[in-house]
């Protein structure tokens, strides 16, 4: 049935509810087929798809062009005529953002739309545990759907790259497979629930200083072998429904609407979803028309400098993209092609029959939250077990630091969140220890969190000081919170850091406090590396990241004992800036030079550096300590010799040597020595988190397909396996190897 302008309002809804009733006899299989690209983008049926051409034969072209843009911060217009809904969308990688104005970047005062704020994405990374991530997932998708979002801008899975970046603490470290294994559980659970997620930011947005208009230089292999895995995986594996592009160039040409897109992301890798552009990172019409742009956002909210008052008709995928298609510039296909991909979204999320409607501020998941940040925090220093600290009547604990009642909800950008409630650390070890004495001193202040700008503090800064070292001098321990915070030149998006090491003072308050009491266990709150000259100065060291609405619960459940901490770090602690392969180069590497940078390090990004040349970490990938111990043995591969299609089965016994229950994460990374090309010592291929009793071993296997031991040759221009001689590295960290093992590809 052909639709035509002169179909009265009644045949249009009788028509749209024909789409919806039949999509209802497919739509459940959305959410089942979802373990390889074509299962996941197959699951539009061909029905589907019919009627999707249907309705683009049925659009005239100014209402197609109309979908292809903006027409608030966060909606694009539907067509009413033909009963297609508007899409609304909502920032929020690990929580929705608060409602935002039509027009700006105020918040619009609601006061029903307070969410659950689940940790930032660096804990869920540091937990190593794909299942919790797809907990986490579906959570956050429950939360979306019940506040009527379409799509959720997020998760970000863009490379560590520089301890300096500003966004660091959204993304998921600096390893691909990590962030491709934690990435894919976490994109089915949001949709699951009808909600799209949105992979960003596609590709090589690895900072925040000039990221709007900095160049990136960089080799094609690291661009295949580092930067795109995580969103490969997203569309392969995990069948993701739509990305956003990145705010930086590529060899000259803005990564939103790059050749890349069409040629990787959609021809390549199939997808068949829809690429959003990031907020204002659209530049030209002809470019986001012909190189893989499909819907453009965030262009300014006066029209791209103009006064019109239909502002959002003036952006590059507005007015002059409907000029140039009245023009011949473009062919219609191009507009077709973007409309089917909106509509094929659509027929996913808001055209569906089979969402579910959602839940926000649940018990279940709260619980998920506190299960996050537990399972994510990171235990790197217990000198002499000064972690759990017992509730005892005759203790007294000061609690130094303004991280310990600041909230880490606020700033940071666009991951800002409006919380129902946020446990602060302060009141969690309240809550939890009944019996002894809590006291607590500021010690510093730092001014409130603002976008793209530092408010100075209001607070007599050597008062503070003076009250901390009074209360940390009486007390019996010290648990200093510091670190740093959501704030501009923090971790916080527009920017970058200024300084790798603690900011605030913090170093000389940690320094006198000593001078005072030396049984110091330091919390750290950050989503990024520092540097630590100060480190043999405390007893304990916690990285805590920023944990949300439970940070103050699970803060206290690891301190106390009541849970274990099983977190390993997601990216490498160097010692000191220098030692980081970014800033190893100087300023053409970082930030770069005359608004381009050269990714020199090439493939050796974080302990792919330390461990190839030989340069040691404060902390390395991977490692985390925990209250009980393991012993790792009986380690083995399944052979010794493999083919090409074959798979290596590692397998090993882990037993908890401990008094107390634990969780570990074995690790395996493989190596090429003697290889034809440049190669990192050894990569992760392959881990599996295991929790045991005292005393209870079990056999761990864990499975590495050989495929997944390619190098992007760039000589062929495709992937190439190696023949000869591997080892295969097991351990606990990737500075912790217990065994080494041989193995030859045939």
């Amino acid at each position: 049935m052909k639709i035509t302008l002169n179909h009265n309002r009644l045949t249009t809804i009788i028509l749209s509810c024909v789409f919806f009733v039949q999509l209802s006899l497919h739509g459940q299989q959305n959410f089942k087929n979802s373990n390889t690209n074509k299962l996941a983008q197959n699951s539009m049926s061909g029905d589907t798809e019919s009627k999707i051409e249907t309705i683009i034969k049925s659009l005239t072209l100014e209402e197609k062009v109309a979908m292809c843009h903006a027409q608030s911060k966060f909606s694009t217009k539907g067509v009413e005529r033909l009963g297609i809904p508007e899409i609304w969308m909502a920032d929020g990688p690990h929580g929705v953002r608060a409602e935002i104005s039509w027009d700006d970047w105020a918040y619009a005062g609601w006061t029903n739309d307070s969410i659950t704020a689940f940790p930032a994405l660096t804990c869920l990374a540091a937990s190593f545990n794909p299942e919790l991530s797809s907990q986490y997932g579906f959570s956050l998708g429950e939360e979306a759907r019940y506040r009527k979002k379409d799509v959720l801008l997020g998760p970000g899975v863009n490379i560590y790259r520089t301890p300096l970046n500003g966004r660091n603490f959204e993304y998921m470290g600096e390893d691909p497979f990590l962030a491709s294994t934690m990435v894919v559980p976490y994109i089915k659970g949001v949709q699951k629930n009808g909600v799209a997620a949105c992979v960003k930011h596609y590709t090589l947005n690895n900072q925040e200083h000039w990221r709007d208009k900095i160049n990136v230089e960089v080799s094609d292999r690291a661009l295949y072998e580092i930067y795109l895995p995580a969103f490969k995986a997203s569309v392969e594996e995990a069948g993701v429904w739509s990305i956003m592009g990145s705010y930086n160039k590529l060899r000259g040409k803005y990564t939103t609407h790059h050749p890349l897109l069409n040629k990787i992301l959609k021809a390549d890798w199939e997808f068949d979803g829809v690429v959003i552009s990031d907020w204002s990172s659209a530049h030209s019409t002809e470019e986001s028309a012909l190189y893989g742009l499909d819907l453009e956002m965030g262009t300014g909210t006066d029209g791209l400098g103009t006064t019109t008052n239909d502002f959002y008709s003036q952006y590059y995928l507005a007015a002059p993209f409907l000029e140039g298609l009245k023009k011949g510039d473009f062919p219609q296909s191009i507009v077709d092609d973007k409309v089917r991909r909106i509509l094929r979204l659509m027929f996913r999320t808001n055209m569906s029959t089979n969402r579910p409607l959602g839940n926000a501020n649940t018990k279940a998941h709260h619980d998920v939250a506190r299960h996050v940040a537990t399972d994510g925090i990171v235990l790197l220093k217990n000198k002499e077990n000064f972690f759990p600290i017992k509730d005892d009547k005759d203790l007294t604990i000061a609690i130094i630091g303004e991280n310990a009642t600041r909230s880490m909800t606020a700033g940071g950008g666009s991951s800002e969140l409006k919380p129902k409630f946020e446990i602060s650390p302060l009141d969690g070890i309240k809550a939890r220890y009944k019996h002894a004495t809590i006291t607590h001193a500021m010690g510093y202040q730092t001014g409130p969190s603002r976008y793209n700008q530092v408010i100075p503090p209001t607070l007599n800064l050597d008062s503070l000081k003076t009250e901390a070292i009074k209360t940390a001098k009486n007390a019996d321990l010290v648990l200093f919170v510091g670190g740093l915070n959501k704030s501009h030149l923090q971790d916080c998006e527009g920017d970058d850091r200024l300084q790798f090491g603690l900011p605030f003072g913090q170093e000389d308050l940690l320094n006198d406090i000593y001078n005072v009491n030396k049984n110091i266990g330091f919390i750290l709150v950050t989503g990024n590396a520092i540097e630590m000259p100060w480190l043999d100065k405390v007893n304990a060291l916690l990285e805590t990241w920023y944990l949300g609405s439970m940070s103050g619960h699970a803060i206290a459940a690891i301190i106390s004992g009541d849970v274990n901490p099983s977190g390993k770090l997601p990216f490498s602690f160097p010692v000191k800036l220098e030692d980081n392969a970014a800033h190893s180069f100087g300023t053409s590497s970082y930030p770069g030079e005359n608004m381009t940078q050269y990714y020199k390090e090439d493939i050796l990004v974080g302990y792919r550096w330390h461990d190839t040349k030989k340069i040691k970490p404060l902390y390395a990938f991977g490692y985390g300590l925990s209250y009980t111990s393991f012993t790792l043995s009986d380690i083995k591969s399944d052979k010794k010799v493999y083919t090409q299609e074959d798979s290596i089965t590692v397998s090993c016994s882990l037993k908890n040597t401990g008094i107390i229950n634990g969780s570990e994460v074995i690790q395996v990374y493989i190596g090429k020595p003697k290889s034809k090309v440049k190669r990192a010592l050894k990569e992760l291929k392959g881990f599996q988190k295991t929790n045991l009793k005292p005393s209870e071993a079990s056999i761990i296997n864990v499975n590495i397909p050989i495929k997944s031991l390619a190098f992007y040759d760039e000589t062929i221009t495709d992937w190439n396996i190696e023949k000869g001689e591997y080892i295969v590295y097991i351990g606990t960290a990737s500075d912790n190897i217990s065994k080494k093992i041989k193995i030859s590809i045939k």
